[in-house]
């Protein structure tokens, strides 16, 4: 499973999802400074899953035609650990959620979904 981590993961969730070998870019270590579409452009040709607390990306996706076929994880949390990012979505991959083509939103109140 290939993931792209948004500038806005903790370090700490990147390394645990290395520690337990997701192949994952970090666009805060590895892209530095790149713009939400880029990072779309690189997801879709690399045919990686994304992972933000960025809420524009439901913009770029439904308003702008930026469609990454691994799909794109919305983190709408408030309180977290550094690591609780990175639990999350190993726990998301390794359950039946069907992430690709979707808008995922995970929030204290469960998980949706908004295919495209």
């Amino acid at each position: 499973m290939k993931l792209l981590a948004n500038e806005n993961i903790p370090y700490p969730s990147i390394k645990y999802l290395r520690d337990k070998g997701f192949d994952i870019l970090a666009a805060g270590l590895d892209f530095s400074g790149i713009k939400d579409s880029e990072i779309l452009q690189l997801a879709i040709a690399q045919q990686r899953i994304i992972f933000t607390f960025d809420r524009d990306y439901g913009e770029l996706i439904f308003r702008h035609d930026f469609k990454p076929e691994n799909g794109v994880v919305y983190l709408r949390l408030n309180k977290y650990s550094p690591t609780d990012p990175g639990i999350i979505i190993e726990q998301l991959i390794l359950s039946s959620i069907d992430l690709s083509r979707a808008l995922t939103v995970v929030d204290i109140h469960g998980i949706r979904q908004r295919k495209y």
